[in-house]
């Protein structure tokens, strides 16, 4: 029988000693680390919130009278305020906020769609070439891209759905004109909705794991589309539902573990990092506000930037902190499905050579039934 998902996790660790320890390239933690965050693999076990000042935004048309004795709660360049709430100049920063936000989810979408197939070949070659694989996985990388893109449009369908129909059911039979006396209808149709939303829910992040662990190798080693590796897939995974039960749990019972570890070793670094980033931050809150600088929409502007860039940074360390787990997680999903999918155990065994560690369960079957 194939080997099982707590089988697997030796010799995961093994890979991931090989390609980070033994022996140790700098180099490669930071190519990792980039490909990582942004593949999506990067730990959400930090916690962290980022919390923005009170800045104090004048109802009247802003003065330097207005903004005397405001201590921070001013930043302004030769008399010019901030405009009041509803202005032209505050629907137009909105509008490209909006604008933008959207542009930078969909691109990401698409890097994080190329960068899945850069780390799988990084983990299988034991060697990160982020401009390499990028070349390489193009056309496998926009199918995924668009599958990503038609998950996140169904999802969406399917939630409106999910809200609107028992919404519509609750105004046709009157009970949000007068919810006072229809309390048990609206406190079990909440119950109800909450149970459905949570089987949602997990049910959309089985399909997002199971399609980065198990349908982008397919698409990597055979260019087909997901759809197709996802069918394919399902036949697998009839003949081995306990083995698949069995891997989803290993794999939330040590993601819980590592995002507990990762985030103890990130607090630290935050806690290290925020002395000197804080200390520079009061130096120019101070400086600015003795050159006279109130808040308006180019401070404020500029201070979104410098949050963002500081923010960045700081991913960019979480993720190098994070770099064994963005290994040992992908080596485990691929040692697992390897013996249920032989293009990929010949592809490792080719890769490794006789490093590759034997499985702790009995070896797969002689003759393997053919995936078509």
């Amino acid at each position: 029988m194939p080997i099982s998902a707590v089988d697997a996790i030796s010799p995961a660790f093994h890979h991931t000693k090989q390609q980070l320890i033994v022996p140790f390239r700098a180099s490669q933690w930071v190519k990792l680390a980039f490909v990582g965050l942004l593949a999506g693999e990067l730990s959400s076990g930090g916690g962290c919130n980022f919390n923005g000042g009170n800045f104090q935004i004048p109802r009247h048309p802003a003065t330097t009278d207005n903004f005397a004795g405001h201590g921070f709660a001013g930043l302004e360049f030769a008399g010019h305020g901030i405009p009041a709430i509803g202005s032209p100049q505050w629907m137009a920063v909105i509008l490209f906020l909006i604008t933008a936000a959207f542009v930078l989810y969909i691109a990401f979408i698409y890097l994080n769609s190329m960068m899945r197939f850069v780390l799988f070949d990084a983990v299988i070659e034991k060697e990160c070439r982020i401009r390499n694989g990028w070349l390489r996985r193009m056309n496998e990388g926009w199918r995924y891209f668009l599958w990503q893109l038609g998950l996140l449009g169904a999802s969406f369908v399917a939630m409106v759905i999910l809200a609107g129909i028992p919404l519509a059911i609750a105004v046709l039979m009157g009970w949000l004109d007068r919810p006072r006396e229809h309390l048990a209808p609206l406190i079990l149709g909440g119950f109800l909705m909450f149970f459905v939303f949570a089987a949602f829910i997990v049910l959309f992040l089985l399909i997002a794991v199971f399609t980065k662990d198990f349908v982008v190798p397919q698409m990597a080693l055979e260019h087909i589309g997901a759809v197709e590796s996802w069918r394919r897939l399902l036949e697998i995974m009839k003949r081995d539902k306990g083995g698949f039960l069995l891997y989803v749990i290993m794999k939330v019972v040590m993601a819980l573990g590592a995002a507990i570890v990762i985030g103890i070793i990130t607090l630290i670094v935050m806690l290290l990092v925020m002395i000197p980033v804080g200390g520079l931050g009061i130096i120019a809150v101070l400086g600015g506000k003795a050159a006279g600088l109130t808040w308006n929409l180019y401070t404020i502007s500029l201070a979104v930037i410098c949050g963002s860039v500081i923010l960045a940074v700081f991913l960019y360390l979480v993720s190098f902190i994070s770099v064994p787990a963005i290994v040992f997680f992908p080596a485990y999903s691929i040692y697992f499905f390897a013996e249920r999918y032989p293009l990929l155990e010949s592809l490792l065994r080719a890769r490794n050579g006789n490093n590759l560690p034997p499985p702790a369960s009995a070896p797969t079957l002689p003759n393997p039934e053919p995936i078509m």
